[in-house]
């Protein structure tokens, strides 16, 4: 197991990758009242390591179902077992469940303690790290939502080889991000060894999470809110978003035709080589991720122009200068719908 700690703004958390579910009752807080929230898939396959629980909250799986009417349903069962200021809320499972759980613990009575199993690699390097809670609105992703962190993130390794084929790919995504944005050697490791990750090869899937969770909490620590480099961490999500909300397409597939987008604007912008442009493609097709996608340019720009990054008129968009170094440039909308229409 090893261990890493986030000491921000915002609090303090503790990620400790390849610790296992049944010794998280160790990290629970004694004598007060536990929630577990879960899905029914989570719980049908390891509800019986669950630690004792006061109440066990199952919420509905799917992107449709992280919303406020799942929130109400949660604050009516912790209502109902009487929780308190000092209760907890242990959430063991994937982002959704992660998202909404951790944005009921930060809103029920202003807040209560919470932390996290996280079960698939799309929350373990990503979702579930870093205090970023929420549910969608209106079909706009993570609309409504809170910074606040967990005490703690497991980060379950054993778990990583039941997932299905896309959902270890859509956390690839998220993976080769990580690499774009802030470490080249990650980025080489993933286009060397392509076929470790469809083979779920255990030693480059605990390095793909470890490597994820050293950038994230490294940036965390110095940018909580998103004030400054935390911001890097939305390469390929601003048009992702958008793809992900008109085609219904996983989220790290969206992500991965998004980074695309983002690699090809830096190019035309002067920023990054075609040479990098043909590496990111190259290594999101060599995963088996898409690269394009079909979709009108005015649904495109009516869903941009609602997304949370959106400052006045304009959005911080993250590019690229290299492989490993990301920056933020401010793009009107005027800008952003040329481009739009040029890159197609």
């Amino acid at each position: 197991m090893k261990t890493l700690s986030i000491h921000s703004a915002i609090g303090n958390s503790e990620i400790l990758v390849g610790e296992t579910l049944v010794n998280v009752g160790t990290y629970l807080p004694k004598n007060r009242k536990i929630a577990i929230i879960t899905d029914k898939n989570i719980r049908s396959l390891y509800g019986s390591q669950f630690p004792q629980a006061d109440v066990i909250i199952e919420i509905p799986e799917g992107e449709n179902n992280k919303v406020l009417h799942t929130l109400e349903n949660i604050f009516e069962q912790l209502v109902a077992a009487e929780f308190d200021r000092t209760s907890f809320i242990l959430a063991i499972g994937g982002g959704i469940v992660c998202d909404v759980s951790g944005f009921a613990a930060a809103t029920f009575m202003r807040g209560i303690d919470f932390g996290f199993v996280s079960t698939t690699l799309l929350s373990q390097v990503d979702a579930s790290v870093g205090g970023k809670n929420g549910v969608n609105f209106k079909g706009f992703k993570n609309m409504i939502g809170t910074f606040c962190l967990p005490r703690f993130v497991i980060c379950e390794l054993n778990m990583l080889t039941s997932l299905p084929t896309s959902e270890l790919l859509s956390g690839m995504a998220e993976v080769v991000k990580h690499g774009a944005i802030a470490d080249p050697d990650l980025f080489e490791y993933i286009e060397q060894n392509p076929d470790k990750v469809l083979a779920y090869d255990a030693e480059a899937l605990e390095r793909f999470v470890y490597d994820s969770v050293v950038i994230k909490s490294t940036i965390v620590n110095k940018d909580a809110k998103e004030g400054g480099a935390r911001r890097f961490f939305n390469f390929g999500h601003t048009f992702g978003h958008a793809i992900e909300k008109n085609t219904k397409m996983p989220h790290g597939y969206a992500v991965s035709i998004g980074m695309v987008i983002a690699s090809k604007m830096s190019a035309a912008r002067g920023l990054l080589s075609q040479h990098d442009v043909d590496r990111i493609i190259a290594v999101l097709q060599a995963l088996g991720l898409p690269t394009e996608c079909e979709i009108e340019p005015i649904a495109l720009f009516e869903a941009l122009k609602r997304d949370k990054k959106r400052d006045g008129d304009g959005i911080h968009f993250v590019l690229l200068d290299k492989i490993g170094n990301a920056v933020v440039e401010k793009l009107s909308l005027n800008e952003l719908e040329q481009i739009i229409h040029d890159l197609r």
